[in-house]
């Protein structure tokens, strides 16, 4: 990490570097609109073992590491950097091997999954009774009930298929062993589809515990997940995004409200908005096709974000208020917690919308490909100034839909869609869509 470039923080009230929120801001936008930015900040949550080995961050919230694969092939999807892709992964394999090998929050070998708290849902008011209890009774932090650090969560699983993945695409890339990666994450998509997927609701499960009980609840970093990374095969795409819960101000982090909180006191992980989920909802479903769903939540959010006047970490979910949330059941431990300003992921979640949702722009090793989402009545629509790696591009979009009709690049047609990695100087595209 370079001290005089800096880094992004998690938010307002956070001044140390997140694993989770470095890599979902350089993912959301950042590796794409601050390219040495981004870098640093992933680099910010890595640190070196007693051997001298690169890996990320070992704090107390190890569950959900892996996710710095994610962002760190996206780094280098966009900006085309061998240098860091080289040492990121050195990290991977690192991180990864340590995961597997570890007795907390390492792999059940008897499902196939690896244990320990959902995505970013580090407060206990994330997780059911009985995997916590009715009481909240060890404290805040899901990690102290040794019920949630056993079970398994579909977001988590997720991440490590799609570390996987990534890891197979940089050795790939790199012209080294891929160290048998893409069987790993296989087994694992088949093991999430085996053991999450609810023919009854129709939807992935959020939990299974350690002996084996399903929750038949709904995460809604989980659902986009399997949409982003392609866990759902095309029918199970559709039926998860049919039978979604949502609440009248967005996608909520899980559902429905415990037992122990309520439309009145929502917890802080449970029945509420968190815009960064609202965000990877919305590239879910842009991403297959539902384009009214996209509009739905891309409108939630800008009005959330109107009315509080900024990007705060969490709303309520019913009325659009700036809501921290409540954790702690009894009368005694219950209290309210607070809703940042200035939260990071909430407002690189309403970029990623637009980059990712409404223009459709996807990256990989050949360059970049559109795939738009203009919905009804957004009329016709300009980014410009998109800096991408040696290019400067000005995107406009017209009609409605996410059917390509033409496509336009310095008004030569071309049916590619996109632009080659190679490409130099600045350069306009136009996209005639039709429904």
């Amino acid at each position: 990490m370079d001290p005089g470039v800096g880094m992004v923080r998690a938010g307002g009230g956070y001044a140390q570097p997140w694993t989770r929120d470095a890599t979902i801001n350089s993912w959301n936008a950042t590796s794409l609109l601050a390219p040495a930015l981004a870098a640093n900040t992933l680099w910010a949550v890595v640190e070196k073992d007693a051997a001298g080995k690169l890996m990320v961050q070992q704090d107390s919230q190890q569950w959900d590491q892996v996710i710095w694969t994610v962002g760190a092939w996206h780094h280098y999807l966009v900006t085309g950097d061998r240098d860091f892709l080289q040492r990121a992964y050195d990290v991977v394999t690192n991180t990864l091997a340590l995961r597997e090998q570890a007795a907390v929050f390492g792999r059940d070998a008897r499902y196939g999954l690896f244990t320990g708290p959902s995505f970013f849902n580090d407060g206990v008011s994330g997780f059911p009774a009985p995997t916590a209890d009715g009481d909240e009774s060890r404290g805040s932090e899901s990690t102290s009930y040794p019920d949630v650090v056993s079970a398994m969560y579909l977001s988590t699983n997720a991440l490590y298929y799609a570390a996987y993945v990534r890891a197979a695409e940089m050795a790939e890339a790199l012209g080294r062993p891929a160290d048998g990666h893409r069987a790993k994450a296989a087994a694992i998509k088949q093991a999430i589809n085996q053991h999450f997927w609810n023919p009854r609701t129709g939807s992935y499960n959020y939990e299974l515990t350690a002996d084996g009980r399903p929750g038949p609840y709904q995460e809604g970093t989980g659902l986009a997940f399997t949409l982003l990374f392609g866990i759902a095969d095309a029918a199970q795409a559709g039926s998860l995004i049919s039978n979604a819960q949502r609440m009248p101000r967005g996608m909520p982090d899980t559902y429905p409200h415990w037992a122990r909180y309520s439309s009145v006191e929502p917890g802080r992980h449970n029945a509420i908005v968190w815009p960064l989920v609202q965000g990877l909802w919305a590239k879910g479903l842009a991403g297959h096709g539902d384009v009214e769903g996209f509009a739905t939540e891309t409108r939630l959010l800008a009005e959330l974000v109107r009315d509080s006047g900024g990007f705060w970490e969490i709303y309520d979910g019913n009325t659009g208020a700036v809501e921290g949330g409540y954790q702690g059941a009894t009368s005694v431990l219950k209290r309210r917690w607070e809703s940042q300003p200035d939260q990071t992921w909430s407002a690189t979640a309403f970029i990623d919308m637009m980059h990712t949702g409404l223009f459709g722009m996807t990256f990989d090793g050949r360059g970049l490909t559109f795939a738009p989402s203009l919905p009804s009545g957004w009329g016709d629509v300009t980014l410009s100034g998109v800096r991408y790696r040696d290019a400067v591009l000005t995107v406009t979009l017209r009609g409605t839909g996410n059917v390509i009709r033409s496509f336009h690049l310095d008004g030569i047609s071309s049916t590619k869609y996109g632009v080659p990695a190679s490409l130099h100087g600045h350069h306009t595209i136009e996209i005639a869509l039709d429904s």
